[in-house]
């Protein structure tokens, strides 16, 4: 797929012991792919740091569009899943103390991984976005179109379960 961006967004930053480190890029497809690790140990059921990062990078997102008026007030808020369509990321945390589910340690557990992995991320991801403004609009409209596919495949669902609902109820003919 077709990179949106040519160099990929790079964030680090550690706090309370913790270091985290996001790499990103956006494409022109629609699937995204998120590869998350913990002490190089790669937790691919996800986990506490994960969703961090995700809370983080679509907290930013909608905020960079209302700021910028890329995102218009009567504009709901972007989904996760809208910015997140035609991302690769790899979301990796050094933890001192490592707290896994299950045992396979394919997903960590720390809730304390989630608050850091989110305030390290949105605070030098807003700082990448002002610093990129071709980017950050780029990143945006991409958000934008994934929202309008969204809205557009849920009602043409509807109308079409409402027109199949309308020809079940019609009497058979004698």
């Amino acid at each position: 797929k077709q990179p949106i961006h040519e160099e990929p967004v790079y964030v680090e930053g550690s706090k309370d012991g913790i270091q985290v480190e996001v790499s990103l890029q956006y494409n022109e497809g629609y699937t995204n792919n998120i590869y998350s690790f913990t002490n190089n140990i790669h937790t691919y059921e996800g986990g506490t740091h994960e969703v961090g990062f995700k809370t983080a990078l679509t907290r930013v997102i909608n905020d960079y569009g209302r700021k910028n008026s890329i995102l218009k007030d009567a504009d709901s808020n972007l989904t996760g899943e809208d910015v997140r369509e035609g991302l690769t990321a790899i979301v990796s945390i050094k933890h001192p103390n490592p707290q896994f589910e299950g045992q396979t340690k394919t997903k960590l557990g720390n809730s304390e991984a989630r608050t850091i992995t989110e305030s390290v991320f949105s605070e030098a991801f807003e700082k990448f976005l002002l610093e990129n403004p071709n980017v950050a609009r780029k990143i945006v409209e991409k958000g934008t179109m994934a929202a309008r596919a969204r809205v557009a495949a849920k009602k043409a669902r509807e109308l079409t379960r409402r027109k199949s609902a309308l020809e079940v109820s019609s009497l058979p003919g004698k």
